[in-house]
């Protein structure tokens, strides 16, 4: 089971408990929440996707309003069963 690092005060509405649905996937070791920032688009509702890949895992970009926020994300998952892992814990 892994862990979310809390480390900012501020995290984007409803992140943190898909966050900690992730973290209880036994092939999930560490969920980092980082940079907060504007966006240019809208997105009503929460949005994960997972943007580039890292040396110990993957780095994803959660969106909701005008907000986005980087969410470094170390797994030794390939990036489709991360993919289906985080559609999975978004959606319950």
């Amino acid at each position: 089971m892994g862990r979310v690092v809390l480390n900012h005060s501020t995290h984007i509405e409803g992140l943190i408990p898909v966050l900690k649905k992730l973290a209880l996937n036994k092939r999930i070791k560490i969920i980092t929440p980082a940079i907060i920032s504007r966006s240019r688009g809208k997105c009503t509702n929460l949005v994960i996707r997972i943007s580039v890949k890292t040396i110990n895992g993957y780095k994803a970009i959660a969106r909701k309003g005008k907000t986005t926020q980087e969410v470094f994300i170390s797994t030794d998952l390939s990036k489709d069963q991360l993919k289906n892992l985080l559609d999975h814990c978004s959606q319950s």
